[in-house]
């Protein structure tokens, strides 16, 4: 029986994580669960599966998970604050299944360096498809990796076009249920910027051999092209409790998690290009990825920053990236990456970005 800790146990990730849990009470235990600020939730979770060990914001989530004799830790926190719980799950040891692609990205080398071989799962639906993928063939044999997205709720439209978008519409996402930032970031191109860098530092690929294709119908998500011209691909209906569940017991499937398609039923699956002109931030995660040290991070976090300002309507839809682009080329890297080091640069890139924002009004 694996003994799993759920940090972030009452969002979006951590409630399916939880179902997967309840549906499967032998193969299973929760040891311990943490939360932002949902009191409530997180004792009602607490109570139900029979749990001692809680916590209540990143801070105490990272000492739960030194603290609390667990296999596998979920880290299903949402932003960079997800970074110490990360890390101190590699410390100690503990096999980390990540949703909180902020915290590689932020972290960067601080995270890789901790990592064992396999010690990181992919929970990211994307990752979790390249894992599978990967595992038909040798580091040597890859080719590339094939990133998909949806195109979001904007897919075909023009840059100019996207300037009067609103926080609903920004939010109605076609295939996926998530929470606000990770859907405002869908909508954007931010998440596969973002997804690219984690490719790159998750499965040690290049830039120039990790591709973004938009696939609307999301069931393909993700593949992997060999060195012979074969082309490996991951398809499943749009459901986060599949790679969540892989996550939990990895390589072990777990069944009855999800459905399978119907093959019987005619379908089309479509793939086209990106549209780098309207949807910029995919070029600009590149450029930070490659600058590495803390550029990821100012990235991610004046990101995190104009969302909020596009959602208070403060800031138009278009005007995100565009601060955050601003606020990367005023960036100017400290000399070594400590986390130290990282929380200055994220609390410069902030108040940069806030700065900028409020220029912008």
């Amino acid at each position: 029986m694996r003994r799993i800790l759920v940090l972030g146990s009452t969002g979006s990730i951590g409630t399916q994580a939880l179902e997967v849990i309840r549906a499967n009470p032998g193969r299973f235990e929760v040891v311990g669960l943490s939360a932002g600020t949902n009191r409530r939730l997180l004792a009602a979770q607490a109570d139900e599966f029979g749990v001692e060990h809680m916590a209540l914001g990143a801070a105490e989530a990272e000492q739960l998970v030194r603290d609390v004799d667990a296999d596998v830790v979920l880290n299903a926190i949402t932003g960079s604050v997800g970074l110490g719980p990360t890390l101190a799950a590699l410390e100690c040891g503990r096999t980390l299944a990540l949703a909180n692609k902020e915290s590689l990205i932020v972290g960067g080398d601080l995270v890789t360096a901790l990592a064992a071989p396999g010690r990181i799962v992919p929970v990211d639906s994307e990752h979790s498809a390249i894992a599978q993928a990967l595992r038909s063939g040798d580091r040597g044999e890859v080719r590339r990796l094939v990133l998909t997205a949806s195109g979001g709720p904007f897919r075909g439209r023009s840059r100019a076009s996207l300037a009067d978008v609103t926080p609903a519409e920004a939010l109605a996402h076609p295939t996926w249920d998530m929470g606000r930032v990770v859907t405002t970031n869908s909508a954007t191109l931010v998440n596969k910027g973002l997804e690219v860098i984690e490719a790159h530092l998750l499965f040690d690929v290049d830039y120039a051999d990790i591709e973004v294709v938009v696939h609307p119908q999301s069931i393909v998500h993700s593949m992997v092209e060999f060195v012979d011209g074969s082309t490996l691909a991951q398809a499943s209906p749009p459901d986060m409790r599949l790679p969540i569940s892989l996550g939990l017991d990895w390589p072990h499937r777990v069944a009855g998690v999800g459905r399978p398609l119907d093959w019987a039923v005619a379908a089309a699956w479509t793939f086209e290009p990106l549209d780098h002109e309207a949807f910029p931030a995919v070029r600009l995660a590149r450029q930070v990825g490659r600058a590495g040290g803390t550029y990821p991070a100012v990235y991610n976090a004046a990101n995190e920053q104009a969302v909020d300002a596009f959602h208070a309507g403060r800031l138009s839809f278009s005007g995100i990236v565009e601060i955050v682009e601003r606020v990367v080329d005023s960036h100017e890297p400290p000399a070594r990456l400590t986390r130290e080091s990282l929380a200055e640069a994220e609390a410069a890139a902030r108040d940069a970005a806030d700065r900028a924002i409020a220029a912008s009004s």
